[in-house]
């Protein structure tokens, strides 16, 4: 103990339970397998090592057909709420050379090892001694894909398209440069000082930050109605910067002047994070949302 219970058959960060005696493991045990079951139609259900004090590393990768295998470096995907992500930054303030050379090696042998073809990320946790696990990969292209992008240059959705053609992956490791530091902010309709409880409604006033070193990828417009069924994210707010600090004045200058009325949303919470003198002195965990913002919303 501690240990982590969680449904095999997928969903992301929700419904993970932490256990810490074999009463709590018990009662999590039967809970988790029912809303499995219900969820999933399958009741199987993992029980792992509960890393505490740990940071969520993950690795982009690409494999072509061909054996040519290449990660893109890590992003660092630790500030969560409810285990599912807020913000995510590349690279890592906490993955040293040899952590980083150590867990893209890793990634790479995994993906060769079962033969992998496409983009893809491995995703890693990463404890406060600098030991890493393997925690999951996702088969995909991700929603904070594009902070990759921004400090590598690389365009991951069209090297997946190439990819599935049957090309060849025109770039080695050595390639692969990572320059700068940026930023990703999901802007999601949710009320932070309600539990971030979803909010629904139509926008009725959008206006959006631009400048050098800014993208915005959002499907929302004035007057667009945002509705209950699904996902609540509204748009991802990615800088970069050729520092860290510069990626953090960009984000905060962005976030100021991001308007979106007619519902809740999470952006002044996202300036809070940055704000946070844990967050910027890169000394956070996962468990940085309940422990060090407590009353920020």
């Amino acid at each position: 103990y501690p240990v982590i219970i969680k449904a095999s058959a997928g969903g992301g960060g929700r419904g993970l339970r932490v256990c810490h005696n074999e009463i709590r493991l018990v009662s999590a045990m039967m809970t988790a397998k029912q809303e499995a079951e219900a969820a999933f139609g399958n009741p199987a259900v993992y029980i792992e090592k509960y890393l505490e004090k740990a940071k969520h590393i993950e690795f982009q990768i690409l494999a072509d057909a061909h054996g040519h295998t290449v990660h893109l470096y890590e992003r660092d995907c630790t500030i969560q709420r409810r285990h599912q992500k807020l913000l995510e930054e590349a690279p890592s303030a906490a993955v040293t050379t040899a952590i980083r050379n150590k867990m893209g090696e890793a990634a790479v042998k995994l993906a060769k090892n079962v033969g992998y073809t496409n983009a893809g990320t491995v995703e890693f946790l990463l404890d406060k001694n600098g030991v890493f696990y393997f925690m999951e990969m996702n088969t995909r292209v991700q929603v904070e894909h594009p902070v990759t992008e921004a400090v590598t240059g690389v365009d991951i959705v069209k090297e997946q398209l190439r990819i599935a053609s049957g090309e060849k992956l025109d770039i080695t490791q050595k390639d692969v440069r990572m320059t700068g530091h940026a930023i990703e902010c999901r802007i999601i309709a949710e009320d932070p000082a309600n539990n971030f409880a979803p909010s629904v409604g139509t926008i009725s006033h959008l206006s959006a930050p631009g400048g050098i070193g800014v993208r915005i990828d959002t499907h929302i417009y004035g007057g667009y109605q945002v509705p209950p069924y699904y996902d609540a994210m509204l748009a991802k707010l990615v800088v970069w910067g050729s520092t860290r600090d510069e990626a953090i004045s960009r984000m905060s200058r962005c976030l100021s002047e991001f308007e979106i009325e007619g519902l809740k949303t999470n952006i002044e919470y996202q300036r809070k994070i940055l704000e946070n003198a844990y967050f910027r002195k890169g000394e956070f965990s996962t468990a940085f949302v309940p422990k060090r913002m407590n009353g920020a919303a």
